[in-house]
């Protein structure tokens, strides 16, 4: 994979790509000060984060670069259980790979393979714009 995550919000929250598959996508984050909320627990926002970050990646990984993009147009979440420390693994799987969407469902579990939350993606397939 050519992509970069240095300067990206991926960096910033220390995400890390475990596995990079065109039919999986595995991303592991840290449960630490850069991810919590004010009450010391795993932000949603941060879990979400995560989820589209592995749905995109895997997106990128089911198209053409020289000439598509991928962008998100829908996620949904449902948190199931709270982590305080530790990591979490976002995993990109496929429901759908269209020619101009793809839908993911990304299962985020924390180090002992603990349902944490779940997550669905659609992304966007975008022809890039020559200017």
């Amino acid at each position: 994979m050519k992509l970069s995550m240095e300067n990206t919000l991926m960096s910033t929250l220390g995400i890390e790509v475990v596995e990079s598959a065109p039919e999986k996508v595995t991303l592991k984050m840290p449960v630490d000060e850069r991810t919590h909320q004010p009450m010391g627990y795993l932000h949603g926002g941060a879990t979400v984060a995560l989820a589209e970050s592995a749905a995109s990646i895997a997106g990128y990984l089911n198209i053409d670069p020289e000439t598509q993009q991928i962008f998100g147009i829908e996620i949904n979440a449902n948190h199931i259980r709270s982590v305080r420390s530790g990591f979490v693994f976002g995993t990109a799987k496929p429901f759908h790979i269209g020619k101009r969407t793809m839908v993911w469902e990304i299962k985020v579990t924390d180090e002992h393979n603990e349902l944490i939350s779940i997550s669905r993606c659609t992304v966007g397939v975008v022809p890039i714009q020559n200017s």
